[in-house]
């Protein structure tokens, strides 16, 4: 099993930013390729972004494209979600995930983490 543990979220103003962590555990992480999902009240997880094993491909749903930057420190055990120019929309429960595949669907996800919240105040 792998475990993944989330922070870094907090409450912040439309327009700020925050970078959230992902920490992983196991001594082959940096095979893994890792997704970012979030997930508001009432409503279904969504794809963020995703990142190859190597850090060296990246890809962004439309919502966050040219926000969001993904990365990760393989050496660390660790992948970073930067976020920038906040919306209120982007207020929601952030997870981090690990896959063997390049894809925007959850259920091609293996292993999640318990999530970390972020709020964007209005």
């Amino acid at each position: 099993q792998v475990q993944l543990v989330e922070s870094g979220g907090g409450l912040v103003q439309t327009g700020g930013s925050l970078r959230l962590s992902c920490a992983a555990s196991g001594r082959t992480f940096s095979g893994y390729n890792m997704g970012w999902f979030r997930q508001a009240p009432g409503k279904e997880r969504e794809f963020v972004g995703c990142i190859s094993w190597n850090g060296a491909n990246t890809w962004y749903a439309d919502s966050v494209k040219g926000r969001f930057i993904i990365s990760r420190d393989n050496a660390k055990n660790t992948v970073y979600l930067e976020m920038n120019s906040l919306k209120p929309e982007d207020t929601a429960v952030y997870y981090c995930a690990t896959t063997r595949g390049w894809t925007g669907v959850a259920t091609d996800y293996d292993y999640w983490g318990q999530g970390t919240q972020v709020t964007v105040s209005s």
